[in-house]
């Protein structure tokens, strides 16, 4: 049995525009975006290249091969496609590893580093340590054979198709691709898509995990029964950083409803693709559907950072006003010690018993004081209470 070829990939959305900063990259280890010039010299000697060409294909991209014979092929939003066709059934995980190799110490730093400017690359996305599918394509196998590579890759199978052109064994990681007569670009073009949903459906999981640890962090903070006026401000500073992130979100969604868009348009009219993305049983409709569910989420998501933020707000505009209370407070007793002495008809002289009377008045002042912020603490625990009794009846 022959082996043809072996491919992974990956994805993250990137632009036409940002595709050209590659590829001038990757002609000469240059960049005008004012980057370390020794950083990228050495980033470019990593990568190993021996040729480069810019081409269109649906959607334009970027394609170059290494010297020990990796092709690797960048679209222009963000999929990038690596692959080798020196690997034989011996060595088909050395070559997989090999791929997988190249693309987490050579590819994923360049791409990471030459979009390390603009709007931020949230850490949870910014790397992702599987890269799974492997795709492994044969050519004019048995159903044995395939049976016998899945074996050695996989505990169980998910599915298995027998058409006329092609074969396909998919299991968890692995997808066999048995070429009995289809074009090798039909092939590479159903690799390509199944690479861009996995990866997509895999980011929208991503958001939806930090949707729910960021809803959680509001969530903590709109609990607190007591803070502090440094709490206040520690607080505020988390739900505007939180509130930066849904924002980021809502961009970062709205550019993957293009995307998914453009690919929906690029098959549509492609029978061959159609068939081949019929066997994984997927449907455009469904991913938008899961990507406007994801939108509506991070808009919540966001509206929920707001109602926290109004909550300090209010917090420290009550903690203002019992300030200049206290204040008040304290001017009163001033004053009415004063009055106090004029009424006795004494002028308060630096006397002994003049120290100990204003000790007096100033201990019975900090004492109203602290009774009257236990008093204000307890409005807002109360206050608290009541927005969680809202909560839970809604």
């Amino acid at each position: 049995m022959k082996i043809k070829s072996i491919y992974i990939g990956g994805w993250f959305q990137r632009t036409m525009l940002q595709l050209s900063e590659i590829y001038d990259f990757l002609r000469d280890g240059t960049s005008q975006l004012g980057f370390d010039q020794n950083k990228l010299t050495d980033l470019h000697d990593k990568l190993r290249i021996d040729s480069i060409e810019y081409g269109v294909a649906n959607e334009e991209f970027v394609a170059f091969s290494t010297e020990d014979q990796i092709r690797v092929k960048l679209f222009e939003d963000g999929l990038i496609v690596i692959s080798s066709d020196k690997v034989s059934e011996d060595t088909m995980l050395n070559g997989v590893e090999h791929l997988h190799t190249y693309y987490n110490e050579c590819l994923s730093p360049t791409i990471n580093y030459l979009f390390s400017t603009g709007a931020p690359v949230f850490k949870e996305l910014s790397r992702v340590e599987n890269i799974y599918p492997y795709f492994i394509v044969c050519d004019n196998a048995s159903q044995k054979e395939l049976s016998d590579l899945l074996a050695q890759t996989e505990r169980q199978k998910y599915f298995e198709f027998d058409g006329k052109n092609y074969d396909v064994l998919r299991g968890d990681k692995y997808y066999f691709i048995n070429d009995k007569k289809a074009p090798l670009e039909t092939i590479e073009r159903y690799i390509e898509e199944q690479i861009f949903i996995r990866e997509f459906k895999g980011q929208l999981h991503r958001y939806l995990n930090l949707h729910r640890s960021i809803w959680s962090k509001i969530d903590a903070i709109k609990k607190q029964a007591l803070t502090s006026e440094v709490e206040i401000l520690e607080d505020t500073t988390k739900l505007e950083r939180y509130e930066k992130t849904a924002l980021l979100i809502k961009g970062r969604l709205e550019q993957m409803a293009t995307y998914v868009k453009i690919r929906e348009a690029g098959v549509r009219d492609d029978a061959e693709i159609i068939e081949f993305l019929a066997i994984s049983g997927y449907r455009y409709s469904a991913l938008f559907g899961t990507l406007e569910y994801m939108q509506s989420l991070w808009r919540t998501t966001r509206d929920y950072a707001k109602t926290a933020q109004r909550l300090l707000a209010r917090a420290s505009q009550e903690r203002i006003i019992h300030g200049l209370r206290d204040v008040a407070i304290l001017l009163g007793v001033l004053v009415a010690t004063s009055i106090l002495g004029l009424l006795f008809g004494t002028v308060l002289n630096f006397t002994v018993d003049t120290f100990i009377y204003a000790a007096i008045l100033i201990i019975v002042a900090v004492l109203g004081v602290y009774i009257y912020k236990n008093y204000t603490f307890r409005k807002q625990y109360l206050m608290s209470l009541e927005e969680e009794k809202e909560r839970h009846e809604n």
